[in-house]
């Protein structure tokens, strides 16, 4: 009450809507004018309007005697538009610039809260405005000058050269035939600039009649600015209430209606949220997570919710996973749409990510090079997808972000059978699509899909080793009495004391056999360890032999490493092992060096048939086993190049890669003869034939 007694109500207006003009009136802002232009001795010279771009140009008149006109200024700016000659076209007939063009654009798009007032005798009367003008300077004339100084410079340049021109030089003309303008190609021209402005060019310009401020139209008009009638039914806009009111006065606006976000992640409350449907619910979580699993789906909905109504729900939205929920690909891209790095459409999306969750319901890891490779898509939308469902690993590819959902598959088997069919309909439509190779569709072990991968150390793996072995080792000792039992009788020259044979158990570290799986595979003929099945050997299993034996196995061995490094003069101990078995492989069933040559063994003899380690200095980095780095060369061989090969191999002793050029200079210097190209070319060849 004390405000209101400050501030008292002084006098009350009636207010009234005049509707007259309609959509008729529109308000021009002028610039601020010179001193040789006031109000009251403006002249509007011409004025014309494009009604459908609301668009105006108005030619207004300059008082040339006017003091503080510059006259010069303006005879100069007329001679540089229209020159000395004068005509109809002429833009300044007076060789004086006497007028100034305004050219309007539009200040303000909506204009239904404006309205222009007037107030008579104690009456306020309303039109609303149709349009907001603010009318600027046109420069055009500036235009129209330079293009008059071109057409002369050209006029110039043009009569110089025709006096040495007989006649005009023959051009060639190149036709060319327009393709056929597609739907997208026309709308694209449609929204350019170019078209645009060609349209607005295209609308013809209204001319109109001024009338001055005290003309008698201009106060004929000016009439229509009051309401013609004071009654109460002609004024219905105004019959409102109080809310209603001021909803018109200050209506919201389209805009700020057209940015309310719809999804959660944006404005959407939790609260806001769980007003909508449950189906609705479940589609605006999943389109904005994307994988979730289905606990979490049940927190975010509320207790309350009924599982079963969530199972039926998001079955219609997602796909199973891993025993996760997947939002299904029609869902965030839906038909019609396009892919905003490729622009490909929303099929051949929808296809590749479904790809992409099906290689996860193989296995936990998907490499994005074999994704590309089938689906044929750019990478931005390959790693869309993968970014959808999993984590990027270094050197190991994209792993499924969520672990495996045990809980759920035993909880709700009938689900998991439900999803596993639908997934086998998705996979007949990728083979037929993507022409899927045999490797792609087999299925992974259950086992790799664990959420943790089984990590085993070192030392268990030997105690598991050790405890293999003492399980077998009542087998294995039972079947080597068998063939020592066999092996007596077939030989019966050899005299050997079958009860005193023990089986001795050596460490691992100390002599094991020589590991051969990875060279002879496929080349054993039928050989399990070095051994026929089918018939007994002179040697037992674990590489040990009878004391007749060893020197007869050892002649064997050496005549093999001989007879080798006689063809080929270096060779690595990988090498040497491969050459070896495929020498087993040759012999017949029974044969001595069956009975188990280590790596120990072969090393020592081919040091005792007179060759040398080679300790060649390779980097640390190299990707080459152990074996491939034990270099071997027979020093001596006996034949012309022994020289020649001891330097070289003093050479590669030092560094593992040398010129060729260096190799030349030091031959050349140790053997005291000059070597070209090819005499070097074939001392390396004869020398290194196994490496070269």
């Amino acid at each position: 009450m004390a405000n209101e007694e400050d501030d008292p109500i002084i006098q009350e207006i009636d207010v009234f809507l005049a509707r007259s003009l309609l959509e008729k009136l529109y308000l021009f802002q002028y610039p601020i004018r010179p001193a040789s232009m006031t109000y009251d001795d403006v002249t509007h010279l011409s004025a014309k309007i494009k009604p459908k771009q609301q668009k105006v140009e108005l030619e207004m008149a300059i008082d040339t005697l006017n003091p503080n006109y510059c006259r010069s200024k303006g005879e100069q700016i007329a001679l540089n538009v229209d020159g000395t000659c004068t005509d109809e076209t002429s833009t300044y007939s007076s060789k004086l610039m006497d007028k100034q063009t305004f050219c309007s654009s539009q200040a303000a798009s909506n204009v239904s809260r404006y309205a222009a007032a007037v107030y008579k005798k104690g009456e306020l009367h309303l039109t609303p405005l149709h349009g907001i003008l603010q009318l600027r300077p046109s420069f055009t004339y500036l235009d129209k000058a330079d293009a008059k100084h071109r057409e002369r410079e050209a006029a110039n340049e043009g009569g110089d050269s025709s006096q040495d021109e007989a006649e005009d030089d023959v051009k060639q003309i190149t036709v060319r035939f327009s393709r056929p303008e597609t739907e997208q190609a026309r709308q694209r021209r449609v929204q350019s600039y170019e078209f645009l402005q060609k349209r607005q060019a295209e609308e013809h310009w209204v001319h109109l009649h001024y009338y001055g401020l005290k003309d008698s139209r201009s106060e004929h008009e000016r009439q229509y600015l009051f309401s013609q009638g004071h009654g109460l039914a002609e004024n219905t806009e105004l019959i409102k209430s109080p809310s209603e009111y001021l909803m018109m006065l200050m209506p919201p606006s389209v805009e700020e209606e057209n940015d309310k976000p719809m999804a959660p992640s944006n404005v959407l409350s939790m609260a806001q949220l769980r007003t909508l449907p449950l189906a609705d619910q479940i589609k605006i979580l999943m389109k904005n997570v994307k994988v979730m699993p289905f606990a979490n789906l049940m927190s975010l909905l509320g207790s309350g919710t009924d599982p079963t109504a969530v199972l039926r729900c998001v079955q219609q939205v997602a796909l199973l996973v891993q025993g996760n929920w997947v939002v299904k690909s029609d869902v965030l891209y839906p038909k019609d749409t396009s892919s905003p790095h490729s622009g490909v459409p929303a099929e051949v999306l929808c296809r590749g990510r479904d790809f992409v969750m099906w290689k996860f319901t193989q296995d936990r890891w998907v490499v994005r090079k074999e994704v590309a490779a089938v689906t044929k898509l750019c990478p931005e939308d390959v790693k869309d997808f993968l970014e959808h469902m999993s984590v990027a690993r270094i050197n190991k590819g994209w792993e499924f972000m969520l672990p495996y959902d045990e809980d759920f598959v035993k909880k709700h088997p009938d689900i998991v059978q439900r999803q596993q069919m639908l997934w086998m309909g998705i996979q007949a439509k990728l083979e037929k699509v993507y022409n899927l190779l045999k490797e792609h569709l087999t299925p992974k072990k259950q086992e790799a899909q664990s959420a943790h991968p089984l990590l085993v150390s070192g030392e268990q793996r030997v105690n598991m080793a050790k405890a293999k072995v003492k399980q077998n080792y009542g087998q294995l000792e039972k079947e080597f009495q068998k063939q020592k039992a066999e092996m007596k009788s077939n030989d019966t020259s050899a005299k050997m004391d079958v009860p005193n044979a023990r089986i001795k158990e050596e460490p691992v570290s100390v002599e094991e056999p020589m590991d051969t799986s990875a060279h002879n595979e496929g080349l054993n003929n039928g050989l399990v360890n070095g051994l026929h099945p089918a018939q007994g050997s002179t040697e037992p299993l674990n590489g040990h032999l009878p004391g007749g034996c060893i020197d007869r196995v050892a002649q064997e061995l050496k005549a093999f490493v001989s007879s080798t490094f006689k063809k080929q003069f270096v060779l690595t101990l990988s090498e040497l092992k491969r050459l070896f078995n495929l020498h087993l492989a040759s012999l017949p069933p029974g044969h001595t060096l069956f009975s188990g040559i280590s790596d120990k063994m072969l090393q020592d003899m081919v040091l005792d048939t007179g060759c040398k380690q080679i300790l060649v200095p390779f980097p640390p980095q190299t990707a080459a086993s152990p074996d491939e780095l034990k270099v071997y060369a027979l020093w001596e061989a006996g034949d012309t190049y022994d020289q020649h090969r001891q330097v070289l191999l003093e050479i590669f002793s030092k560094n593992y890669r040398v010129r060729r050029n260096v190799i030349q200079n030091q031959l050349s210097q140790e053997c005291g003869e000059d070597l070209n190209k090819q005499e070097v070319d074939r001392v390396l060849k004869v020398s290194f034939s196994s490496l070269w």
